[in-house]
């Protein structure tokens, strides 16, 4: 059985002149206070002279992260907001700067606690949802599809009680956009940009914060290109659903229908496409991404890496490598189009510079399944 975070913490009676800080509140001596062992600490041992007050902050964090129904958490929360006045900012910076380096664990532990300090703080929950999301993207790149569908699903809940806060968060509503959009859940997207945009409506430029007016830019370009490209078709919603479960047959079948309405619709074309290429279609997968490719926004690394793939099949090394290379010119630190032109070098016998793709792969992404496989495999 794993060991819980809890156990490396230690619940002291502190003297009731112990101050961890100028002003500190006063302290309760009948109160237990939660303090981080430290690594060095023998088991079963302690000394009370040689605590420090970084521990004791730690070990509170510890409690609200893990136990935040504990029965002195209020006086927790307290002894914490007067030792610490910005300990909420301190935390918040350091989270999501440790997800943006995708130090995934801590940053978790961190909004955990953070969660635990102030329940009730809904920038905390959308911070969380946004961290879920941003996780999920990189196990999806990393080929770990279980664990980016599961940290979608919670990025969800987080995202559902940021939308319901009062009074409403704009932000919240522009970054589910964002996530719905992801998921092609097209209608929900456009409620959420379009409630952003309405929510945003009546406020001056100046107070629309950082990136305000890009974001607000961003939100009605989507909602035009929901609109014009009839995305919320009955038809695009379920091709995407059932393609995504492996119907692949039913999925094209819906996505023809929508496109015998919509033919100029380049993300039509791509999901045509990848179907077909699921089914190992590769030629007729190779033409509808070349027909997205000449449509007006369908010009992407995307469609590029999805095209390389049916010319390798196909035998079109030459095509292959001339795709992904331009791909890779618009979107240099792509690990999908890099593990590719891996591939590729496999195909030619060139295992020197297969070996070579997929290193650079791991210096982007160290945890890439299918780079870490391939090259233990050339290793063997």
């Amino acid at each position: 059985m794993a060991n819980s975070p809890l156990d490396t913490v230690y619940f002291i009676q502190l003297p009731e002149d112990f101050k961890p800080s100028a002003k500190a509140m006063h302290i309760d001596p009948t109160i237990p206070i939660p303090v981080q062992k430290k690594d060095d600490d023998a088991p079963g041992t302690f000394d009370m002279k040689k605590l420090t007050e970084e521990q004791i902050l730690a070990g509170i964090l510890t409690v609200f992260a893990y136990d935040p129904q504990n029965s002195n958490v209020q006086y927790y929360r307290s002894f914490l907001k007067n030792a610490r006045p910005n300990v909420k900012k301190e935390l918040t910076e350091a989270a999501i700067l440790k997800a943006k380096n995708e130090d995934f664990e801590l940053a978790e532990e961190i909004f955990r606690a953070l969660r635990g300090f102030d329940p009730e703080d809904m920038t905390t929950v959308l911070n969380t949802a946004l961290f879920l999301d941003q996780r999920a993207d990189s196990y999806r790149r990393s080929g770990l599809f279980e664990d980016a569908d599961a940290c979608d699903e919670e990025a969800l809940r987080y995202y559902l009680d940021a939308l319901n806060a009062e009074p409403a968060i704009p932000d919240a509503f522009f970054n589910a956009g964002f996530f719905f959009l992801k998921r092609r859940e097209f209608s929900k997207a456009k409620d959420n940009f379009e409630t952003y945009l309405a929510l945003i409506a009546d406020e001056k430029e100046e107070n629309l914060g950082d990136n305000g007016e890009y974001k607000k830019n961003r939100a009605e370009q989507i909602l035009n290109e929901i609109e014009n490209r009839n995305m919320e078709d009955e038809h695009f919603s379920a091709a995407y659903e059932l393609i995504s479960r492996g119907e692949e047959e039913k999925g094209l079948a819906e996505i023809r229908l929508f496109l015998e309405k919509n033919p100029d619709v380049w993300n039509a074309w791509f999901m045509l496409g990848w179907g077909m290429r699921r089914l190992g279609k590769f030629g007729a997968a190779r033409q509808a991404f070349e027909k997205a490719l000449s449509l007006e926004g369908g010009d992407t690394s995307d469609t590029k890496n999805e095209l390389a793939i049916c010319q390798m099949e196909e035998g079109d090394i030459l095509g292959a490598r001339r795709t992904l290379e331009n791909a890779l010119l618009k979107d240099s630190e792509n690990t999908k189009i890099i593990s590719n032109l891996g591939f590729l070098a496999l195909k030619e016998g060139d295992f020197s510079r297969a070996a070579s793709y997929f290193q650079t792969v791991l210096e982007y992404d160290p945890h890439d399944k299918i780079a870490l496989a391939e090259l233990q495999q050339l290793e063997v």
